[in-house]
């Protein structure tokens, strides 16, 4: 009798745990599931995403509805709504004012698709498609072209733009250089990041400042062709999230000192962010302490390189290797040269900075 009542009572919630075990499992692989590969935005339903799609028409067009608003740019003519907000996406990189994502379109095509944080991005709907319109528009070989711009019903905003699978500049860095084709690589890198912040600063008649410029921002084609990304991205943020973006920059070594009296960029402290970032490709030594001895590629505080040029010692800047490489061809000189660009770029005083057309012409005399 005893253990037909203990049998009665045992199974029954041996068979409840069983059950929460099993509904428990099931459910975490679920969200781990989604957390790989959920949509960037929720869709918005069909009905609404069938209306954007038959109103989308012309290349740049801005299509609307109520709040929400797709405008398109060239090479983003066939994109969707609903392409856009039901797009699997994978988070890339955060920071305090957006969230990039690698997206796969139903097309099977990857774009990188930038959410913005919205209190950091509070513009608009009008002001934030008059900004996209002018980032739209700036067009070249070195610049990572803008496709459209999401505006939603509560203001969530997203940028699309393609997505290069090669990585950024500083992650080419941090994997390092082949010490055979180290100079050659440097000197295309270089010419390119400059075309492309020349077409920034006076394609149109009034220029673009980057305002962020750093190796993070500069993306790679496979041949080594550089694009410069997320420019101009404080005519989308509110000013708070701007500074903190300069904050950020700062903290990284690629702030103009102006800029610490100053609140906006200009072309002058991205010349400076130039600097650094060709600085960069060359250093073998962390100049934030001088008690710690040479390693890794980060730099803090560019200017303090300048002593080692005026002292020629250019041997405790750059890599053994470089150097032994660039005596071996005869491009010493030209090594010597870039170097002294670069610590131009980073001078302290705007006005003796060299503007990007006087530092491609140099670049391309150094090159030869």
């Amino acid at each position: 009798m005893r253990k037909a009542v203990i049998n009665a009572v045992l199974f029954p919630a041996l068979a409840v745990v069983v059950a929460l075990a099993i509904f428990y499992f099931v459910r975490r692989r679920r969200r781990r599931g989604r957390g790989r590969g959920r949509s960037v935005l929720p869709s918005h339903g069909g009905a609404r995403a069938d209306r954007f799609q038959a109103a989308g028409g012309a290349s740049g067009g801005y299509v609307a509805g109520g709040e929400e608003a797709l405008l398109r740019f060239p090479g983003g003519e066939a994109l969707t709504v609903a392409a856009i907000l039901e797009a699997p996406g994978e988070v890339v990189a955060k920071s305090s004012h957006s969230t990039l994502y690698r997206a796969g379109l139903s097309a099977g095509e990857a774009v990188a698709l930038l959410r913005f944080v919205r209190p950091a991005c509070a513009a608009a709907a009008e002001d934030a498609a008059a900004a996209a319109r002018v980032l739209g528009a700036a067009r070249h070989p070195n610049l990572v072209p803008i496709r459209a711009l999401y505006i939603g019903p509560r203001g969530e905003k997203l940028l699309v733009h393609p997505f290069y699978a090669a990585g950024s500049l500083r992650r080419f860095l941090q994997e390092g250089i082949n010490d055979s084709q180290r100079w050659e690589i440097i000197c295309k890198l270089s010419i390119g990041i400059v075309k492309g912040l020349d077409h920034l600063h006076t394609a149109s008649q009034k220029p673009i400042i980057h305002g962020n410029l750093k190796t993070n921002n500069i993306m790679l084609d496979a041949d080594f062709q550089p694009r410069i990304a997320d420019f101009g991205l404080y005519l989308l943020l509110n000013p708070a999230a701007a500074q903190e973006m300069l904050e950020t920059s700062a903290m990284q070594g690629y702030k103009a000192p102006e800029l610490i009296k100053m609140r906006d960029a200009t072309r002058e402290s991205d010349i400076y962010s130039l600097g650094v970032i060709m600085l960069e490709m060359l250093a073998q030594k962390d100049v934030a302490n001088d008690n710690k001895s040479p390693n890794a590629r980060d730099i803090h505080l560019p200017a303090s390189f300048k002593d080692l040029v005026l002292e020629r010692k250019i041997s405790e800047a750059f890599s053994s290797e470089l150097i032994k490489q660039s005596k071996n061809s005869g491009k010493e000189d030209n090594l010597n040269a870039y170097f002294e660009l670069a610590t131009a770029c980073c001078n302290p005083s705007p006005s003796l900075r060299p503007d990007t057309k006087k530092i491609l012409k140099r670049l391309e005399d150094i090159a030869r």
